[in-house]
């Protein structure tokens, strides 16, 4: 019983440290220019997205990008992604015959207990597949992670132009089946 209530007095904690992390870091931003995650069903104390973007484009596929940042003492895992604007895969990008090449990412996204996660150009990342309509810069695009306990976490990311991802896409055996 002491133990539960110790758990449930940490969690609040976090939450309020959270609340107020996010609310000290966009004062310090000097507007509202810098995203950050908002917890949506089930509370996920400690996880936040920090400085969310994804890539423009006007056709096909694009990828977004960001920090994920876990204050919480466990581990956390993003096993996937939603977003209206088209299907989402969790990419990596590895040597593949001497090129880089994207490929889904087995086990998804890990953020350590206390640590982050980056999500850029070149490495993991959230792959927009079959977009519905085009991504235009400024716009802010609505997504959701999903844990591996099943709790939920949405953002919005803004949309801005990039040159880099040149990478090639390997299509995990799974998708062909």
């Amino acid at each position: 019983m002491r133990q539960q209530s110790t758990l449930r007095r940490s969690v609040r904690v976090l939450a309020a440290a959270g609340a107020l992390a996010v609310a000290v870091g966009l004062a310090g931003c000097g507007g509202t220019d810098a995203p950050t995650a908002k917890a949506s069903g089930p509370a996920v104390p400690g996880l936040t997205v920090v400085d969310p973007w994804v890539k423009t484009a006007d056709r096909g596929m694009s990828a977004a990008f960001g920090t994920l940042r876990n204050d919480s003492d466990v581990e956390l895992t993003v096993v996937s992604a939603t977003s209206t604007v088209s299907m989402l895969e969790l990419h990596e990008v590895v040597m593949d015959g001497g090129k880089m090449a994207m490929r889904p990412k087995a086990g998804g996204f890990v953020v350590p207990a206390h640590g982050s996660h980056e999500l850029r150009p070149g490495s993991d990342h959230l792959m927009l597949m079959e977009l519905t309509s085009p991504v235009r810069a400024g716009e802010q695009v609505p997504f959701t992670l999903t844990l591996k306990d099943g709790r939920t976490v949405a953002f919005t990311a803004p949309a801005k132009p990039f040159a880099g991802g040149n990478e090639t896409y390997v299509p995990s055996p799974a998708a062909h089946g």
